[in-house]
């Protein structure tokens, strides 16, 4: 077997675990569920929990470790010599979620020599998926559920897609921006955007969606002057650069770098 055969094994896996994760939140959000508070102060559901359980099982068969939001407690001298490792957010936008706004995803990557090579992103509510792997480039899937049903495999799925960026004739220049979390710092960049472009026209989206819209070139910028953690972004981000963007820390204007003794990420810009 080829490595790309391999990556197209496992990132099938990936679509196999995130969209049936994705239909049991769903369940849950459908029904008058209990929220807790995690140590950090963040929501938490059973649907995190349930997705987790999915994600974890179907991963399992891939033989590659998995780093989850809800399994994150693996001690760096072990993690640290992964050379490949899933990195999983089992429901991100959790804040979304509480709220029934329909902005929350899953989020799964596949995370190589501290780099995404591969991520899945699943919008649940709208049925909505995202698949990028760095020599395939990115797709998007409308009915993915149903569109997965039929496909045998990967590269049958990815026939049935709409390759990204597909949208890149706006005459604006367009800033997306969390829902949740805007900040002093946020808002200073978007007047620096202003005095430089002009107009600058303003989306506001939940979770990872936002990197999904540069990719998709429905946005020219995301910029994130606010804390996020490593599977916030992985998938993501490998989304975005597989469609032709780029996900830089903002302070040195590297590429955003992953499996840190700390899973804090620093303040990073995502850009067409």
């Amino acid at each position: 077997m080829t490595d790309k055969q391999n990556i197209e094994g496992c990132m099938w896996q990936a679509v196999s675990a995130a969209i049936p994760a994705g239909k049991a939140i769903l369940k849950v959000y459908d029904t008058h569920f209990k929220v807790s508070t995690k140590a950090d102060s963040s929501p938490l559901t059973l649907a995190d929990m349930e997705s987790h359980r999915i994600i974890s099982e179907k991963l399992r068969s891939t033989g590659i470790p998995v780093l989850s939001e809800e399994g994150k407690d693996i001690p760096y001298p072990e993690r640290r010599q992964w050379p490949q490792f899933w990195l999983v957010d089992p429901l991100d936008g959790t804040k979304e979620f509480v709220k029934r706004n329909g902005d929350f995803t899953v989020n799964i990557a596949l995370i190589k020599d501290a780099y995404p090579l591969a991520g899945v992103i699943y919008v649940p509510v709208s049925d909505v998926l995202y698949v990028g792997i760095q020599y395939l480039g990115s797709y998007r899937f409308t009915g993915a559920a149903q569109l997965f049903n039929k496909a045998a495999d990967l590269q049958g799925l990815l026939k049935t897609g709409t390759r990204l960026p597909d949208k890149e004739t706006r005459d604006i220049f367009t800033v997306v921006c969390s829902r949740s979390h805007m900040s002093t710092e946020t808002e200073a960049y978007i007047d620096e955007l202003r005095e430089e472009f002009g107009e600058v026209d303003f989306a506001s989206r939940g979770s990872s969606l936002k990197l999904c819209m540069v990719a998709e070139g429905e946005a020219d910028v995301y910029p994130r002057f606010a804390p996020t953690m490593e599977w916030d972004t992985a998938a993501g981000q490998a989304i975005a650069e597989c469609a032709g963007a780029v996900v830089v820390d903002a302070e040195n204007n590297e590429r955003l770098q992953y499996n840190k003794e700390n899973l804090l990420n620093p303040w990073f810009i995502v850009s067409r």
